[in-house]
């Protein structure tokens, strides 16, 4: 099959060629990500354990938030000097946080129960409406990255926020699309995946879970509330808990589809933090794992790298059959 589907939100072309995905192979393959005990001594994550600049980890027994220790932006930068033409510079400004899940070290959020995710999610919504009311940040965005494929060398259940003086790429196309579109965009893609019904896989109490038409990766999926809010601070009670099982759902059949833990990138897309475009975003979370197959990653290569358009090698709808045959439950067992 080779087609081109439009990709919506980020407004450029996905081109399909579901075929390659079976092409021979003689590259290197990824590890499964190895077992790993309840607590280790030289997690700097864990609890009571001390993390690289001395400062030392409270015993905590529920979800830990903390300054990260090796932040991409910081309070205090500087303004830097003029460019010469055409190049610009400006300031690298915020805070980055770290928050821990949970103290075991060997859990995943796919484990954890719906009530401790939707307390996640709060967590979540209180750090963004504190870090929005800080001067200059005009943007928070809250995202996981998971497993050695995406290079995280510690797999103590963990999550960062960045609060900054600059809006992430992502959230500005975003933006632009819905403004372009005359509003409502995201509302039109939950109405045309329920239209077409084979990439769903989870509808229930206002909270969606589904493989987009347009996506890149081979298990891509989008979580978001159906009502149109901004940001996850603006859901209510019974919101954030059908966002909660909604979330799980997506992330216990990406662990279950070969019984392994699976690694990806999740981010929130909400609107930012100043309030300037409140009306111009859907909030939605958008998980992207990059195996295309068992041990086998999704490279980028000559069309994404040098080319700019994004190859995908598996069909959206095949994604989605899969992870839909697989069980609705952890095949390790929940954690509460």
């Amino acid at each position: 099959m080779w087609e081109q589907r439009w990709h919506p939100l980020r407004r450029e072309w996905v081109v399909i060629a579901a075929h390659r995905n079976q092409r021979p192979w003689s590259g290197a393959a990824v590890a499964a990500q190895p077992a790993v005990e309840p607590y280790r001594a030289d997690c700097y994550l864990c609890p009571g354990n001390a993390r690289v600049h001395g400062a030392v980890n409270p015993p905590y027994t529920g979800i830990h938030v903390f300054p990260n220790d090796h932040p991409c932006v910081g309070p205090e930068a500087a303004d830097p000097p003029p460019a010469t033409s055409p190049y610009r510079r400006r300031d690298a400004r915020g805070r980055a946080l770290v928050v821990c899940y949970h103290p075991r070290h060997d859990l995943r959020l796919a484990r954890l129960g719906r009530d401790r995710i939707a307390a996640l999610i709060e967590v979540w919504a209180q750090e963004e409406r504190r870090l929005a009311r800080e001067p200059g940040v005009r943007h928070v965005l809250v995202f996981e990255n998971n497993g050695t494929a995406v290079g995280v060398s510690n797999p103590h259940p963990h999550c960062q926020i960045y609060a900054t003086n600059f809006v992430f790429r992502a959230v500005e196309d975003a933006m632009a699309a819905e403004r372009e579109h005359g509003g409502g965009l995201f509302a039109s893609i939950i109405r045309a995946e329920r239209a077409d019904a084979e990439r769903i896989l989870h509808d229930r109490d206002g909270a969606i879970t589904f493989v987009p038409w347009f996506a890149r990766y081979a298990y891509e999926i989008y979580v978001a509330p159906e009502r149109r809010v901004p940001r996850l601070a603006d859901l209510d009670d019974g919101e954030r808990l059908a966002l909660a099982e909604a979330l799980k759902a997506a992330l216990v059949r990406l662990d279950n589809l070969w019984s392994s833990p699976m690694p990806y990138v999740l981010a929130i897309h909400q609107a930012p933090a100043d309030g300037s475009a409140d009306r111009d975003l859907h909030c939605h979370i958008v998980i992207q794992p990059p195996l295309r197959r068992p041990g086998l990653l999704k490279y980028l290569a000559g069309p994404e790298i040098g080319g700019g358009n994004f190859i995908a090698d598996t069909l959206p709808e095949s994604g989605a059959a899969q992870l839909r045959a697989t069980a609705a439950d952890h095949y390790l067992g929940d954690v509460a």
